[in-house]
């Protein structure tokens, strides 16, 4: 992308706050459903400043313009920004200032300043929280009902039309009726009348439908409004065949235009409506027109629980995608062996490994793009090779491939590091360290009702035993055919109150960085089971989902105890015994020899 476009866009932006008499613009990413991954319509932030990561907000004021992004970024944000008026700001990094700060300074003198952000894809308690923070700098005013891009953007991408197809039964496992009843009766006990459901993936959940509006994601846009004696569908017409209607129409589900829901809101006067504004975007908040209860959705927490049907989805799903691991791994170790390294690149052997998961029944696309980060790249949390990033292996120290699928019924997230050759005593001895933390945490039995903040430190310990951490998160919940980050629980050192169930899904993903050399990273999805009930109540353990060998050259063995030897062994043991039967007899023999048992 050229710089003077950029420059052009800027000062069309300019203009436009002019005559809207703004003296600033927020463009967030985000869109009006609060979603993780955005469809081309609503990449806004990306469409002015030419910064394609995923995470980044950008403001422009008359004089002056930046773009706030997290760690992952940095490296990348400071490239694609090079030669334009934005000036990076390092999120998290001591003397940045917030948002809120910054404009503060910006404006400071300026009476009656206004700042605008679109309330569509700005969530209501976001929105607020802003207007309070920017009133600590004076009397500056946030208004939220203008979308230049609209205007300003003009090949905007259109919002997607892609077609909605139903998810059948023998992999949702329950009727869309029957979850439609479960969200009223928990309505009824929050004494509300009815729920706005703005979160794509809920919608595609509740209704049993999928779609392909989202990159990686299963979804369709849309809002969902129910209520005790019905539900509408708020969702583009020419999205919804015949056969889908007639399945929303079976459990009175009715259908109308995307844009009609703020008219629908305004129009409903009586009652009591749960709200999250966490979820729902301040324009649809402010259209409410009857009472408010303002609580979480009840969808997600139902939803993370999975059923024995999307459980036995889950199993299935796993072992084929440990098939195409197998096979990756297999191919990947024969080329460094043989000495064809010279095709082998981060992105090349990425796209093998979406080949191979192509190969198995019931695959319908990656879960999100695929890390492979190899030596430095490894320590760039989140890095995703790209065509100008891209480097060669070379056999030696540590590939880290983080990776999943979406299969009709389950969804798969996995990360193996990998050594390509000699590892250096340091590689070996972090290496190590994460092996441990993963292992203890699939090894912890917990009481009923532990939130996961209290199980992150367990897989830390080793790691704060010799001095280090990592300030991603330990684990998150996975979808059913659905997103491969999945809430309301997580676990992470930030406090998450949300207790882990049973039936609830959840990574073991602990890792370390060090910037400029390796990363590791070992991850599985594991299922929350039923461990023992006791006088102190009942307890609960993890099992594990993922059915892959882990790497054991970069490891010193020496360092795991007994109980950890035990469960790789364990481990090592069922990931031969599930994926065998499903393997040639090539494969069949490598995968003996990478699960060995160990001494």
């Amino acid at each position: 992308m050229h710089d003077n476009t950029i420059a052009d866009r800027i000062l069309a932006l300019r203009r436009l706050m002019c005559e809207a008499h703004l003296h600033a613009f927020i463009i967030p990413s985000s869109d009006p459903h609060n979603s993780e991954y955005l469809p081309d319509h609503w990449k806004g932030r990306e469409w002015l400043t030419g910064f394609d990561g995923s995470a980044g907000t950008a403001v422009v004021t008359m004089d002056r313009a930046a773009l706030w992004t997290d760690s992952r970024y940095f490296i990348a944000a400071a490239e694609q920004l090079r030669g334009t008026e934005f000036v990076l700001m390092k999120e998290r990094i001591a003397g940045t200032p917030s948002v809120p700060e910054w404009l503060g300074e910006c404006l400071a003198g300026v009476p009656q300043a206004r700042v605008g952000i679109d309330g569509m894809v700005s969530m209501a308690a976001g929105v607020d929280d802003l207007a309070r923070q920017l009133a600590e700098y004076g009397d500056i005013q946030v208004v939220t009902d203008i979308d230049p891009l609209d205007a300003l953007w003009t090949d905007r991408p259109p919002v997607p039309d892609a077609k909605v197809v139903v998810h059948p039964l023998e992999y949702a496992g329950e009727e869309a009726s029957s979850k439609l009843e479960r969200v009223r009766a928990e309505l009824r006990q929050k004494r509300a009348d009815a729920l706005l459901v703005t979160s794509l993936d809920d919608i595609a959940w509740t209704l049993n439908l999928r779609g392909s509006d989202v990159h990686c994601n299963p979804v369709f846009v849309a809002y969902l409004l129910i209520t005790q004696e019905d539900a509408t569908l708020f969702v583009a017409p020419e999205k919804i065949s015949s056969q889908v209607l007639d399945t929303l129409h079976a459990i009175g589900v009715s259908t109308a235009p995307y844009e009609a829901v703020a008219a629908r809101l305004r129009g409903i006067t009586h009652g009591t409506m749960l709200l999250d504004p966490h979820e729902v975007n301040h324009t649809l908040w402010k259209a409410v027109a009857c009472e408010v209860a303002t609580a979480p959705s009840p969808i997600p927490v139902m939803k993370a629980v999975k059923n024995e049907v999307e459980i036995a989805g889950f199993r299935r799903a796993m072992e084929r995608d440990g098939v195409a691991m197998v096979k990756w791994l297999k191919w990947l170790e024969g080329m460094m062996e043989r000495g064809e390294v010279d095709t082998l690149t981060e992105l090349s052997v990425s796209r093998q490994l979406e080949a191979f998961r192509a190969e198995q029944p019931l695959f319908r696309g990656l879960s999100f793009d695929t890390i492979a980060g190899y030596a430095a790249h490894g320590a760039i949390v989140h890095y995703e090779p790209t065509e100008q990033s891209d480097v060669h292996l070379q056999p030696k120290g540590l590939l880290l491939v983080d990776s999943g699928g979406q299969y009709l019924d389950g969804t798969t997230d996995i990360t193996r590091t990998i050594a390509l050759g000699p590892v250096t005593l340091e590689e070996r001895r972090v290496y190590t360290l994460v092996f441990k933390g993963h292992i203890r945490l699939q090894m912890l039995k917990f009481p009923k009702g532990a939130c996961g903040s209290q199980l992150d430190a367990v897989a830390r310990t080793p790691l704060w035993e010799a001095g280090l951490n990592f300030l991603h998160g330990t684990g998150h919940g996975v979808g059913a055919y659905l997103n491969v980050h999945e809430g309301p629980h997580q676990i992470r050192m930030e406090w998450k109150p949300t207790p882990i169930k049973e039936g609830m899904t959840v990574t073991d993903e602990p890792g370390i960085y060090m910037e400029g050399k390796f990363g590791v990273r070992i991850e599985n999805t594991l299922l929350v089971t039923p461990y023992t009930t006791t006088e102190f109540g009942s307890f609960l353990q993890f099992e594990p989902l993922t059915l892959c060998p882990i790497d054991l050259k970069p490891a010193d063995l020496s360092l795991l105890d007994h109980e950890e030897k035990a469960w790789l062994n364990h481990y090592h043991q069922m990931v031969f015994q599930r994926l065998s039967p499903l393997l040639d007899e090539e494969h069949r023999l490598w995968l003996r020899n990478a699960t060995a048992q160990v001494e």
